[in-house]
């Protein structure tokens, strides 16, 4: 069982920058945040693995940077040049197991989720 804590939401202008941060329970292999604006999917964001390697969804490249501090078991995203299409929930996602790379910004890749944290850009 992985539990996974979020923070660092927050409302702030268009231009701004927020960053997130997910504190995970137990062993993971990959982690990813993913957002959800009300009435739409729950969409990938960013993930990390422990291959070091990070993808990046088209919508955010360039503007925010996914870390990950495996002593800590934390994940991070940074996000930059925030715009208001930005605004949603963010959840952290985690997966023990290995996830082809392909499939590391899909939701149903991970099993443990957090509670979600908000974040508000205004125009």
């Amino acid at each position: 069982q992985v539990h996974l804590l979020e923070s660092g939401g927050g409302s702030v202008q268009s231009g701004g920058s927020l960053r997130l941060s997910c504190a995970a329970s137990g062993y993971t292999d990959c982690m990813g945040w993913f957002r959800q604006a009300p009435g739409k999917e729950r969409e990938g964001v960013a993930s990390f693995c422990r291959d070091d390697n990070m993808e990046y969804a088209n919508s955010v490249v360039g503007r925010f940077t996914i870390s990950r501090d495996n002593a800590k078991n934390t994940l991070y995203l940074q996000m930059d040049r925030l715009r208001p299409e930005d605004t949603a929930t963010y959840y952290c996602a985690a997966q023990p197991g290995v996830i082809m790379s392909w499939l590391r910004l899909r939701r149903d890749s991970y099993t443990y989720w957090g509670q979600g944290t908000q974040v508000t850009v205004s125009s």
